[in-house]
């Protein structure tokens, strides 16, 4: 089978480019080792949350801008829910915190926001305690409050775009391992554990997986965490967080880069439980050996250590939790590039992805089609990577 991309990996950047592709009219084949949306990789957990000032650093804002008109398009198109608007609240000592790369994610929201004309307010802790009285501040807090800001619904999103990416034409092909990618003059001939196909380019777009793609990658560049998501019981204090009376929140509580905690509405009425989550970066895994069972430990540690003494009436009853995975380079920003001629690898999130995919699709298919991108990617190089030593080869991808 031939076409003129062939997209690995059917996630969230994978189905944007799968989309942006088909749109612009090329001819596109869609891989994926699973059938998308699925539970197995990044792109699950019924909420992400979106936000338009980048606490990572200004170089993603364009992208997430950019992704929030994209949302909005396919909403109209298909009828879907994809975007929901809450309001976010990134809080923090007044003495900064760093986070994913940044070393002061609350000032460079702020200085996000006030670069790109994002509508926001900084609040003090009066001010916090007064509007937010759901939560509770010591007294030594500060917040950005974005009025923009909110949740996707990643299932959706990526369902949404592969359908539009079918109507037209794409092909997609799932539950098919891809087993490695071969470069000759004439373009890319992927093979996978039930064929092969030919295209003259193609994007890696696999998340935890693509490691297996990128064989000549440096050591440490790509590693992959297992994080975990849990819903506890807010069914006492239910008004108080549902949809429309609670934002978004990104509560750093410390110094540590992984001191913080996020969440967001109980979008599931009553009994649906409060989406809450914190990050870890201590023991690496590989993703068809990640532990995909929840000990009971692993939500009672998240609660004594953030929620119980900071979210008022939240019980410490786990309804339900699900495990992720989160591919990240060490400075925790994304990797769009050529890798050679006819392979661009878009992948490692860095848990911070989905908000921007919706762009970087588009991106992803300008690159691929014009050599040229409306949005800077130049951030996003492999050879912005200080352990970068060498390019990937040019021949062959195992």
């Amino acid at each position: 089978m031939n076409a003129d991309l062939i997209v690995v990996g059917l996630g969230a950047m994978g189905s944007a480019a799968c989309f942006q592709l088909a749109k612009r009219g090329a001819g596109v084949i869609g891989i994926d080792r699973y059938s998308p949306p699925h539970t197995l990789g990044s792109t699950h957990g019924e909420t992400r949350i979106t936000r338009q000032a980048i606490g990572e650093g200004e170089h993603f804002v364009p992208f997430a801008l950019r992704s929030y008109e994209i949302w909005r398009e396919i909403e109209a198109e298909t009828g879907e829910d994809l975007l929901t608007v809450t309001g976010g609240l990134i809080i923090a000592g007044a003495s900064g915190h760093s986070l994913h790369g940044s070393s002061d994610f609350l000032q460079t929201t702020i200085d996000a926001a006030v670069k790109y004309g994002i509508t926001h307010r900084i609040l003090d802790a009066a001010e916090i305690a007064s509007e937010f009285p759901q939560f509770t501040i010591d007294g030594g807090e500060q917040a950005y409050y974005e009025d923009a800001a909110g949740f996707l619904r990643p299932e959706a999103c990526v369902a949404a775009q592969l359908g539009m990416a079918e109507k037209l034409g794409a092909t997609l092909r799932r539950n098919e391992r891809v087993v490695r990618i071969e470069e000759d003059g004439n373009g890319v001939k992927v093979v996978t554990d039930r064929g092969s196909y030919t295209a003259g380019r193609a994007i890696v777009s696999a998340g935890p997986w693509v490691n297996e793609l990128m064989p000549d990658a440096p050591a440490g560049l790509l590693k992959v965490y297992r994080q975990v998501l849990h819903w506890f019981d807010v069914s006492d204090a239910y008004e108080s967080f549902a949809l429309g009376r609670s934002p978004i929140f990104v509560w750093a509580c410390g110094r540590g880069e992984d001191d913080f905690f996020y969440g967001f509405p109980a979008i599931g009425g009553r009994d649906g439980g409060i989406k809450i989550a914190t990050e870890t970066f201590r023991e690496t895994t590989v993703p068809d050996e990640a532990d995909r069972t929840v000990s009971a430990e692993e939500p009672a540690g998240l609660f004594s250590r953030y929620v119980s003494a900071r979210l008022k009436g939240v019980g410490e009853k786990c309804l339900k939790s699900a495990v992720c995975l989160y591919t990240m380079t060490p400075n925790s920003n994304f990797v769009i590039d050529r890798i050679s001629e006819k392979v661009i690898v878009a992948s490692p999130c860095s848990g911070h992805g989905f908000k921007h995919s919706a762009a970087i699709g588009e991106s992803l298919a300008e690159l691929s089609l014009i050599a040229r991108t409306t949005i800077d990617i130049s951030p996003f190089s492999l050879t912005r990577f200080s352990d970068q030593k060498k390019r990937l080869s040019e021949k062959s991808i195992r």
